[in-house]
């Protein structure tokens, strides 16, 4: 399908004309605002002048100019958003303060097989708090019920599984997790920008996000924390002078910030949420609700093309067929996905590869078309069908899958 105000900021993306892009679940594109905002903080802000512009440029403000950029996009108020650090520290402030918050419980419930990092930390902060204080329960996130929440101080949740595009329902699990007594903080990295989200009417407590993938903020790009306003009370758990009351009063106390900012710490990296400034600028010209209904229509084409190939044979649909519980990527799995995936990126498809045995497939909707999932579909085809992925340069591992 096709939308005007879409097809109008699709040739921004500084895309290769002879590669199909379909890892933006992974890292989103350069665009032509983003390259222009950094080079305009590069060159004149700090080529010329220098420490005044943290001032005249506003870069200490940037963490929440940029958070109210987010804001509309996964449907959350002006001040309840900043960008900062990375979504893995963000998750940590963010278990920290529901712990506080709900402090006559000491169980964080996490998916045993969501993000690993997700539940890296949740155990990391355990670790740190002691176990008379907090304790990490792995759930099944499918049989998910009240009673499974009934000593739950906070639930983590995915609210897209990476690996197989699923979709949670976050207003309904919210309530459930609620009604038990239990606050949710929900990781939004594949669906910020591509699935129209409401955290304030879902009455989310707490969400963190990354603005590198779907948001195109750059490789390494800092992530988001959403609290809720009367969440804002709580302490961040790594207190620095950036979340102090009064910044520049150097005071040998802390006193912590009202609102959001008192979530932030350090100083945060100018360049980088210069690029994501930029980035955003497109998220203006469109609505999410119209990304999602081409994101929908991608990967539903992307499906229905799997089913009519000869590869539905020989391989599995790991994503949910019905709309209202698929993300916007498209998982398979294969026998030999890892050489399938190189013949494929060698062929000028763009995916990733997943362990064990995934190729996942990433439909961004402000670039991708239907000539995509198409072009990609068949040289997946031609792939299997030649055995060509059997070649000795396929089988070779890089750090990065």
């Amino acid at each position: 399908m096709t939308n005007p105000s879409i097809e109008r900021v699709r040739s921004r993306f500084l895309l290769p004309t002879d590669k199909v892009y379909l890892d933006g679940n992974s890292l989103g594109p350069l665009t032509s605002e983003a390259s222009e905002h950094l080079i305009e903080a590069i060159s004149q802000q700090w080529g010329q002048d220098l420490v005044a512009a943290w001032n005249k440029h506003g870069w200490i403000d940037l963490p929440q100019t940029v958070g109210n950029q987010i804001a509309p996009i996964i449907g959350a108020h002006r001040g309840n958003v900043i960008c900062c650090d990375s979504l893995s520290v963000n998750l940590f402030k963010a278990l920290s303060a529901a712990l506080e918050i709900n402090n006559t419980r000491t169980r964080i419930t996490v998916e045993a097989h969501q993000f690993p990092t997700d539940n890296y930390i949740a155990s990391g902060l355990a670790r740190l708090m002691g176990a008379d204080r907090c304790q990490v329960k792995a759930t099944d996130i499918s049989k998910l019920t009240a009673d499974d929440l009934s000593d739950t101080a906070v639930l983590a949740l995915s609210h897209v599984d990476y690996k197989t595009g699923t979709l949670r329902d976050m207003p309904g699990i919210t309530a459930l997790a609620q009604e038990a007594g239990a606050l949710v903080v929900w990781d939004l990295a594949h669906s910020a920008g591509v699935v129209e989200l409401s955290l304030e009417s879902a009455k989310v407590d707490f969400a963190v996000g990354c603005t590198y993938k779907f948001l195109n903020g750059g490789p390494g790009a800092p992530g988001f924390l959403f609290a809720r306003a009367e969440h804002q009370l709580a302490q961040n758990p790594i207190p620095g002078w950036m979340g102090h009351a009064r910044i520049f009063d150097f005071e040998p106390q802390y006193e912590p910030a009202k609102g959001i900012q008192r979530f932030l710490t350090g100083t945060q990296s100018v360049i980088a949420l210069s690029a994501v400034a930029g980035a955003l600028k497109l998220f203006e010209e469109v609505s999410v609700r119209d990304l999602r209904d081409v994101s929908l229509s991608l990967t539903r084409a992307f499906i229905a093309r799997w089913k009519r190939s000869p590869l539905s044979a020989v391989s599995a649909l790991l994503t949910p067929e019905n709309d209202s519980q698929r993300g916007s990527h498209v998982s398979l799995a294969l026998d030999d996905a890892f050489p399938i995936s190189q013949a494929l990126i060698d062929d000028g498809i763009i995916i990733d590869y997943r362990e064990p045995n995934i190729v996942r497939f990433g439909f961004a909707p402000l670039y991708n078309t239907n000539a995509d999932t198409e072009r990609a579909m068949s040289a997946l085809e031609a792939i299997v069908a030649s055995r060509r992925y059997e070649a000795p340069k396929y089988q070779v591992k890089s750090t990065v899958t």
